[in-house]
């Protein structure tokens, strides 16, 4: 099966289950704190490209902290947000972005420009991919937020120890990456277990 294909009746057959579950998180966003229920970001797509990235927003709209990275215990998230976080239910909103085509379902996680737009060598060889929703990178950091919350320096720390590890990752994943491993990393991400 072509994985494009395999993404669009993923992505669309994914809104119409879990409408129930969009309508719900939505409102819970705009009870419980001011702004849109939705974040739109720009990301670094496929050859490098920008694209709109949607989220379901997890902080309080705020211009104080301009920070892209974010720790366990962040004053910025909201307390729906950290649900939504634990649980990943922040993502869904992407499934409109792979339906798009500027995301798949698993590939490299869509970086800010500053990180993927600036590699080099064989590194570029991940920009050939489209970004995911999941992937073997954002399995291992599932824990992300709490491994930077113990560094003293967790924007140093992700600069020069996580993003260069994810890069390693990565492009292991664009050299073996095929249909069936793609639906192991969903599963594994769906369920929280190895693959």
């Amino acid at each position: 099966m072509n994985k494009r294909f395999f993404d669009l009746i993923c992505s669309c057959l994914g809104l119409l289950l879990l409408f129930p579950v969009f309508f719900v998180i939505f409102f819970l966003i705009k009870l419980t704190s001011r702004g849109p229920a939705f974040f739109k970001q720009k990301r670094v797509g496929k050859e490098g490209k920008l694209f709109i990235l949607i989220k379901f927003r997890t902080m309080y709209i705020s211009h104080a902290n301009k920070s892209t990275i974010s720790i366990k215990g962040d004053n910025r998230v909201t307390p729906i947000g950290r649900f939504l976080r634990k649980y990943k239910l922040d993502e869904l909103p992407e499934l409109w972005n792979v339906i798009r085509g500027d995301m798949s379902f698993v590939g490299p996680r869509p970086d800010v420009p500053g990180y993927a737009d600036n590699l080099e060598g064989e590194d570029r060889l991940i920009l050939k991919l489209k970004p995911g929703i999941t992937g073997p990178a954002s399995l291992k950091y599932a824990n992300e937020e709490v491994l930077l919350a113990r560094q003293s320096n967790p924007q140093e720390y992700n600069d020069n120890v996580i993003y260069p590890d994810k890069v390693s990752i990565n492009l292991e994943y664009y050299h073996n990456n095929n249909l069936l491993r793609d639906i192991k990393i969903i599963f594994a991400s769906i369920f929280r277990v190895n693959y």
